[in-house]
């Protein structure tokens, strides 16, 4: 029976990046704080998602807007900018103008990050993502993570998104995660993959953690299961991911691969 003691920090709403303060050179002790969860029990295979979420901060996530499908919009044009920068999600043309080609390259941008509804419209939670998403991909951008030559998850906390590197090249595209919220945040800084588990029974907030994998305290990644672009919601320090990106990350870190977090999550 595993017992861990959990660590939180602090929340967002999920959006723009900012500064990162600088990362420690080492791998950081485990920070105080508020006990997150206590895991008492763990198994080899996950559940499928039916007890609430550990790591939310309310109850229900808001039903999604009416949208009509392929409905353009302001923020056509700065999806298509960052649709054609990415280039892998298929064609469009940046003219700020909805047209079929262009529909059908958002609705597999919006199905690929877990956008609902998934109908091709030019919306606000789309751009948003789209934008972090586009950002997290540049050299720039993954310069901060500065991974070495070891298996490294980068933890962008200000874009709300992670990748990651091995020997200095990408081996894992950037996806979007969900943080700490207020008073929980995830902290910032240089640690290692220190337990793993398909399935792990957190409490005592009740609920499956799927494809946990710690790095400090009771904190580490996990596929959530509640809607992950509700800005409303945070984790108590975790870092929240889509089933897919769960199973990525599962597949491509071990014990003792290293994950660094920078950078501070807006509104925490």
């Amino acid at each position: 029976m595993g017992l861990v003691a959990a660590f939180g920090a602090a929340d967002v709403s999920s959006v723009i990046g900012s500064a990162s303060p600088a990362p420690p050179a080492a791998i950081a002790p485990a920070a105080a704080g508020k006990s997150f969860v206590t895991v008492v029990r763990h198994e080899s295979a996950p559940a499928k998602a039916e007890q609430r979420r550990a790591d939310t901060t309310s109850a229900a996530a808001p039903e999604a807007a009416v949208m009509v499908p392929c409905a353009g919009g302001r923020w056509q044009r700065d999806i298509e900018q960052d649709l054609d920068q990415l280039g892998r999600f298929g064609a469009v043309i940046v003219d700020g103008r909805q047209s079929p080609a262009d529909c059908s390259t958002i609705r597999a941008f919006q199905q690929r990050f877990g956008i609902e509804p998934a109908q091709g419209q030019a919306d606000a939670a789309t751009a948003d993502v789209a934008r972090r998403i586009a950002v997290s991909s540049t050299p720039q951008r993954q310069q901060r993570c500065d991974a070495g030559s070891d298996v490294t998850a980068c933890v962008d906390l200000s874009l709300q998104t992670v990748w990651v590197m091995r020997d200095g090249a990408v081996v894992t595209e950037p996806t979007v995660v969900r943080t700490g919220f207020r008073g929980h945040a995830t902290p910032a800084g240089i640690y290692r993959i220190n337990k793993r588990s398909e399935k792990e029974w957190s409490d005592p907030y009740s609920v499956w953690l799927p494809y946990w994998q710690r790095f400090i305290g009771g904190i580490g990644f996990h596929e959530s299961t509640t809607y992950l672009h509700d800005a409303t919601r945070g984790s108590h320090g975790c870092v929240n991911l889509l089933h897919y990106d769960a199973v990525q990350m599962w597949d491509q870190l071990q014990m003792g691969a290293t994950v660094h977090t920078f950078g501070r999550r807006p509104g925490t």
